[in-house]
């Protein structure tokens, strides 16, 4: 996922395709290929939530939500929910 150029629309519009796919992959018979798809999908759909959350923290401290990056996986992947 680029997040340049991106608004929380786009956003939003990538975590829906990644969730429909995830939810495809899942109600079929899951092989490995579908197993490390999946585990991609998981990877991306973490990191698009960071960064929609990057943005609103952004906004609510009167920043510039365009400033938001998108973390590395191992980064987002180690967050405590």
């Amino acid at each position: 996922m680029s997040e340049q150029g991106m608004d929380d629309r786009d956003i939003r519009t990538t975590i829906s395709r990644l969730v429909d796919e995830e939810h495809r992959l899942r109600r079929g018979e899951v092989g490995e290929a579908d197993r490390r798809r999946l585990t991609e999908i998981e990877e991306h759909l973490d990191q698009a939530w960071d960064l929609l959350r990057q943005r609103q923290a952004l906004r609510d401290a009167s920043g510039d939500p365009s400033q938001a990056h998108e973390r590395p996986t191992g980064e987002v992947e180690g967050y405590l929910q």
